[in-house]
């Protein structure tokens, strides 16, 4: 629970059908193996306390009184449990029989919630046995106390504010209005639901779309519990399709017939900030809603879901390829908009023999395809100085030629020491003066010739080098439009590693390969023996932790503590805390320090969720203080 976490888990016991002690005994069972595996919150399906296949049995008293008992039983064992159980079983309520979820914890029925939604069709005739929702909330008595009935009624956690349950049962979800439409906006951050959705072709999927798109619709979890083995098999099957999504992403599974428990941590802090991100979600009021506490002490949740190294980079390959087509497709759209509509010539670009400038030019021979004009209408400039080795200076003509652009070369190194002179600069004194006036020089080079070709400046910049402002001001961190502005460094790769797998141009496939291989280098200082000594991860940390920081700060608005939590368990082969550390510290301090650099940013496309755009996604001062941010990493 600490860090936001709760862990969910629904299960399908093996039941008997109208046999509720077996039942009773199956759902103790695994209410201990639940406990001891340190789940929150543990559903099960829709009347397993006494088979939803009873038929006209649920007429008689015989069944109803000994769901009643074993419901008081399991009642006074959760008593052992620091765990939410929420079972199925028939109740009566003023007379009438009610399809009814019971939410026990720590020896006490916290709630009893109806069903809303009685489906009378097809393979279901429900309304002959029972009765919806009362529109009103009201009091039932089980075993002396006075129990809360409604389907208006909240859960929540006192220790954990963010931790708001509430529960609907099976075809409450299929239907126009779910009752849990209700719940999230009275509070509820977590939909249990009850379930026995009998299984036939084709609705496996449907009722995975149906809660995840619920999951997402809701900006919730969502623990959805099928009914399972022990149904009379008369004319249905159940497989026990159970399921866990969280803001629209499956977390966990039991496929159909093929275990019954799904298992998985769930982010409520994450839920939280979405929803307060996201100003068209509208509270209801919750005056007709009781909302019931409970009292969960704060433990840590142990991660058994996987955390990816690379959020920003989906990991099925079939996915990635699918998404690498799609980012070009935006990138080309936009850029293409621009040539379009201030009637470019040409599109300029200063090319490295990197990663970043090898991605900017594919997309601008992109957009001269999509345009229909030759690849000669895109200027590409390589500007070799102090720091150009002949490996990134060969790769960058190389690229050039195999994709027929036009290539000029341009040595900016006398214009450069020409700079020197009339700063009375020594060259031998390599700081950032004599970084930084090689990088003002190309774009002033950039510049003059797209001019001189009635052009634009294409901008080569990722992401992660805006989020460190890991640009030169005003040299590569200004251009008439930024095509990687929100693509982060570790997707750039992905990016160039696809246009290298699809191309049937063999020596282009070669030049990538070898830019692939490269080390990312700003190659500002003199080579060593021909070889570059400058090497941008070096100086700065792994691209891979600052893109991990990047999108758990800006997507998920998560603490450095949480995210040093998630970083020290994704990466747990890869860095040691320590590391993972300092890394975070540099973050947040250039972080916080380089904001200048984004407030005047040149126009680019919005990719993906998280981009830095001053006219788009992220407002922040320049003069922002990084001191609670820097001071939180250290806090459990």
């Amino acid at each position: 629970m600490q860090n936001g976490f709760i862990r969910a888990a629904a299960y399908t016991p093996e039941i008997k059908t109208a046999d509720c002690r077996y039942n009773a005994g199956q759902i103790l069972s695994l209410m201990e193996k639940a406990a001891s595996d340190g789940v929150h919150v543990l559903v099960f399906p829709e009347l397993c306390l006494t088979g939803y296949t009873c038929g006209d049995l649920f007429l008689q008293n015989v069944l109803l009184d000994s769901a009643k008992k074993m419901l008081v039983e399991l009642s006074r064992q959760s008593k052992k449990f620091s765990m939410i159980t929420i079972i199925g079983l028939p109740l009566i309520y003023e007379s009438k029989l009610f399809n009814c979820a019971a939410v026990l914890y720590q020896g006490k029925i916290l709630g009893i919630i109806p069903k809303t939604e009685i489906p009378n069709y097809s393979e279901f005739y429900e309304l002959r046995h029972f009765s919806p929702a009362p529109v009103k909330n009201g009091i039932l008595f089980i075993d002396n106390e006075e129990v809360p009935f409604g389907n208006q009624l909240i859960f929540r956690c006192l220790e954990m504010p963010e931790f708001v349950l509430g529960v609907e049962i099976c075809e409450d979800l299929w239907v126009n209005q779910p009752p849990s439409n209700r719940h999230a906006q009275a509070g509820a951050t977590l939909i249990a639901n009850l379930s026995a959705s009998d299984e036939v072709i084709g609705k496996a999927e449907f009722r995975r779309q149906l809660v995840k798109g619920q999951s997402a619709k809701l900006i919730c979890g969502y623990i959805y519990a099928d009914a399972g083995m022990g149904e009379s098999s008369t004319d249905l099957v159940f497989s026990g399709h159970n399921l866990i999504a969280g803001n629209g992403v499956i977390l966990a599974e039991a496929k159909p017939f093929e275990g019954a428990q799904a298992v998985s941590e769930i982010d409520l802090q994450e839920i939280i900030f979405e929803r307060r991100k996201i100003n068209t979600v509208h509270p209801l009021s919750a005056e007709n809603y009781a909302v019931i506490p409970f009292s969960m002490p704060l433990r840590q949740t142990p991660l058994t879901k996987k955390i990816r190294m690379n959020p920003f980079v989906p990991e099925d390959t079939a996915h990635l390829r699918e998404r690498c087509e799609l980012i070009f497709s935006i990138q080309s759209a936009g850029l293409k908009q621009r040539m379009t509509h201030v009637q470019a010539k040409s599109a300029v670009v200063g090319v490295s023999g990197g990663l970043d400038s090898t991605l900017a030019l594919l997309v601008s021979v992109r957009v001269m395809k999509e345009l229909g004009r030759p690849m000669t209408d895109v200027v590409a400039v390589t500007m070799p100085s102090f720091g150009t080795t002949g490996r990134t200076k060969t790769n960058a003509m190389k690229l050039c030629e195999t994709l027929g652009v036009t290539l000029r070369i341009v040595d900016i190194t006398d214009s450069v020491r020409s700079h020197f002179r009339d700063l009375d600069h020594d060259e031998s004194d390599q700081s950032i003066l004599f970084e930084n006036a090689q990088a003002r020089e190309r774009t002033q080079v950039l510049m003059d010739i797209c001019h001189q070709c009635g052009g634009i400046v294409i901008g080569t910049g990722d992401l992660s080098e805006l989020a460190l402002g890991w640009a030169t001001y005003n040299g590569d961190h200004m251009s008439m439009y930024g095509v990687n502005s929100s693509i982060p460094k570790t997707l750039v790769r992905f990016l160039v590693h696809y246009c290298m797998e699809i191309t049937e141009n063999e020596p282009l496939r070669d030049v990538l390969k070898d830019i692939l291989d490269t080390p990312v280098s700003p190659e500002l200082l003199p080579p060593k023996n021909g070889e570059m000594i400058q090497y941008t991860e070096d100086l700065i940390g792994p691209y891979e932790l600052h893109d991990f920081f990047l999108y758990y700060t800006i997507r998920r608005g998560f603490t450095p503590a949480k995210i040093r939590y998630l970083a020290e368990y994704a990466f747990k082969n890869v860095y040691d805390a320590f590391i993972i550390e300092k890394w975070m510290q540099v973050f947040y301090k250039r972080f916080f320090a380089q904001q200048f650099k984004r407030s005047c940013l040149p126009d680019g496309p919005k990719v993906g969720t998280v981009t830095l755009s001053p006219r788009g996604d992220w407002r922040m001062p320049s003069d922002a203080s990084s001191a609670a941010w820097l001071e939180s990493i250290g806090k459990e």
